[in-house]
């Protein structure tokens, strides 16, 4: 075990240090967003976005926050119910006008896990803050913008011609990488059939916790097609199995649902479970705290990215302010709209330059306005909390 990653100093962002303001109105809203198609993984397929979304005003200032929970519990444990529970019983009565955001984190302590519940609530309280003061999200976190690079996820398709026509309509644009979702049964030959198609294409494979330990061969035999990386193959929970599996690959191991939080990145480096981690700051509990493990990681050496499930255009536009940060040198999930929905909830649609990359929305707080009647439009549940 290498232990120095266990006490490694890690700064924190100087947005921790901006407070809070007084509050004047406060809403939880469900919105429904058709997916252009389907989105299957090895647990569950999706068949549109259902999202919890917060909205906090304060001397006419809006900010908004999306909280990447389902409706479901097939990728997590949280789901829009539980973090609707937790928000209005445990995390909105700490929220007080003049903290700092460090010290509300800090608050929020004692309430085991539910980083999706803190991330949309801490998201929210940044982008009206950096609206109020002005300025992008990425400056108030101490980030200066950059393009950001591309990458796109397929989800499971019912043949390998589909899967073979899907790829291909995916590099039809100047995507820096394409994640294909794997499971039992849909794994070596599949991959194998697109690395023969497109042998130059830039391609990791993500099993979503499909695999156990004694699925290593097969896993091993995914080292052939020089794959950038397989994404947590083994339980959602694990980091002890996951270090057991990476000495046995060459293809780095990339854990997603096994961190969630500073600790998680912690013990995962010193037991050496995974050479690169996704980190999706919707789950890890917001911006701030992912800044962190990012800060590790690149201490560490280890490639971090930013990985997506599949928001509205109020979640991406968090993750793609993330990726100002220096750690991030991974293409991550942030795809174009287009891939998605037929029209978004924000005025600024993700669109690719002809090299791949995306420019970071440059207005203040997240960058994009969101379009308020198309929310009503897609609302299916609005409560006024304040």
């Amino acid at each position: 075990m290498d232990l120095q990653y266990l006490h490694s100093a890690v700064p924190i962002s100087p947005a921790a240090q901006a407070r809070i303001p007084a509050l004047q109105r406060m809403d939880l809203i469900t919105v429904r967003l058709p997916y252009l198609r389907p989105f299957s993984t090895s647990v569950h397929t999706w068949a549109a976005k259902e999202a919890l979304l917060l909205r906090v005003e304060a001397d006419g200032v809006v900010g908004w926050g999306e909280c990447v929970a389902d409706p479901d519990p097939f990728y997590a444990s949280e789901t829009t119910q539980t973090v609707r529970h937790v928000f209005k019983q445990f995390l909105l009565p700490l929220v007080q006008p003049g903290l700092t955001l460090g010290e509300l984190l800090h608050s929020w302590s004692p309430v085991r896990g539910h980083g999706m519940a803190k991330a949309m609530v801490e998201n929210a309280l940044l982008d009206l803050i950096a609206r109020r003061q002005g300025l992008p999200l990425h400056r108030l976190l101490g980030l200066a913008a950059r393009p950001i690079q591309s990458g796109v996820a397929l989800g499971i398709q019912p043949s390998i011609p589909a899967l073979l026509d899907a790829v291909a309509d995916a590099m039809s644009r100047p995507y820096h990488r394409v994640k294909l979702k794997i499971m039992q049964g849909k794994d070596v030959e599949w991959v194998a059939a697109v690395r023969e198609a497109f042998p130059d294409l830039a391609l990791m494979a993500d099993a979503n916790g499909d695999y156990r330990l004694e699925h290593a061969p097969i896993l091993r035999a995914l080292d052939a097609f020089n794959l950038s990386m397989i994404e947590q193959p083994l339980s959602y929970s694990d980091i002890v199995q996951h270090a057991a599996l990476q000495s046995q690959l060459a293809t780095p191991l990339c854990l997603d649902e096994s961190i969630h939080d500073l600790d998680d990145a912690r013990s995962a480096l010193a037991l050496k479970a995974a050479r690169i981690i996704n980190i999706k700051q919707g789950r890890v509990g917001g911006m701030i705290e992912s800044l962190r493990i990012a800060a590790l990681c690149e201490q560490a050496g280890i490639g971090v990215w930013s990985g997506g499930m599949d928001e509205t255009g109020i979640g991406r536009a968090f993750n793609m302010q993330l990726q100002a940060a220096p750690g991030f040198t991974l293409p991550g999930d942030t795809a174009e709209t287009s891939r998605y929905f037929k029209e978004d909830i924000v005025d600024q649609a993700v669109v690719l330059a002809d090299d791949g990359y995306i420019a970071m929305p440059g207005g203040p707080g997240i960058g994009v306005t969101v379009l308020e009647e198309r929310v009503t439009r897609y609302t299916l549940n609005r409560e006024r909390i304040l």
